[in-house]
């Protein structure tokens, strides 16, 4: 008989049963081990979504900023550009902190809002300083591309993304799209021969 691992199917298999179940027995066990799967399925899910969510954010921000009358007549946008992007984008909530911080009096904890903004803040910057993720606007099917999206998931994955520091410098191996660093490394071996 095959072992039912999801939650919903051993449930199922115990409806209408006027049968208690032993907290050392197997149905028990068996019971126990789909919750803990169900649990940390859903908790994968939410980590994935949240991550998703945040590198959308992102990507939104920036074509938000490449859409603006200023910047619409340009095919593309040097690095030093880009990191003032990321530089604006890291620096998006820093009234409200700054608000917070305020309205704190002294000797008292921060508020919870304060701490999260101030982690995420910080965090962003320290991704900053090693490589922070961001589409490549120096490829100009790439900015044409961003100008048009319809700011969906399935779509993001055909948009080309690279890693650059807060020296304005692409970091090694910060491409994201597999089939351009495939090529790339075709074309190292080709170059060696």
């Amino acid at each position: 008989m095959p072992l039912s691992k999801s939650l919903s199917k051993i449930q199922k298999n115990q409806k209408g049963k006027n049968v208690t179940i032993h907290p050392k027995g197997r149905k028990f066990q068996k019971l126990a081990t789909a919750t803990l799967r169900e649990d940390k399925i859903a908790a994968k899910k939410k980590a994935y979504n949240d991550r998703r969510s945040h590198e959308l954010g992102r990507v939104k921000f920036i074509q938000d900023v490449m859409n603006l009358d200023s910047f619409q007549d340009k095919a593309t946008f040097s690095l030093e550009e880009t990191v003032i992007f990321i530089k604006e984008f890291i620096s998006r909530d820093d009234e409200e902190l700054e608000e917070l911080k305020k309205k704190r009096r002294s000797n008292r904890p921060p508020a919870n809002r304060q701490i999260i903004l101030q982690q995420k803040r910080d965090f962003e910057m320290k991704e900053l300083e090693t490589g922070f993720l961001i589409p490549d606007l120096s490829d100009a099917k790439n900015v044409e591309f961003l100008r048009k999206w319809n700011q969906t998931f399935g779509s993001m994955s055909t948009l080309r993304q690279i890693r650059v520091n807060d020296k304005a410098q692409k970091v090694v191996g910060g491409s994201k799209n597999v089939v351009d660093s495939s090529i790339s490394k075709s074309a190292d071996v080709e170059m060696k021969e």
